[in-house]
């Protein structure tokens, strides 16, 4: 399966914006676009593929998980380590994954949102 983009909800756009700042900038992506109620990242190649947006719509809290491709290893250390330091809930620290499958090192955290976030390298 190829996804084009994907994005979710935020109660809090401006505190998600400032952590998807940090954290994405540590992965070597940044903000493309921002519609003020929406805002989209993505790589050098001008596509926005993960959206963030104002909450409009719909009750109670849904727990997303989204995987971030990092280079190597270390981005996924520099990822963590930013999330860290904005505060960000711990849920597994960076370590290899053997179970998933041989050289998946990955790292998960809490976005504002309290959804689970990660930065994975494949190798």
């Amino acid at each position: 399966m190829i996804v084009d983009h994907f994005g979710y909800q935020a109660t809090d756009l401006q505190a998600s914006a400032a952590f998807y700042d940090a954290v994405l900038g540590s992965l070597g992506a940044r903000r493309l676009m921002d519609f003020g109620v929406a805002i989209g990242y993505g790589n050098d190649d001008g596509n926005a593929q993960f959206w963030i947006s104002q909450l409009t719509e719909g009750e109670g809290f849904r727990e997303s998980h989204v995987a971030f491709t990092a280079a190597d290893r270390d981005q996924v250390q520099a990822f963590f380590d930013t999330a860290v330091g904005l505060g960000a809930e711990v849920l597994h620290e960076p370590r290899e994954w053997p179970e998933y499958h041989p050289g998946y090192f990955g790292a998960f955290v809490r976005d504002p949102d309290g959804n689970n976030v990660e930065a994975v390298c494949h190798g």
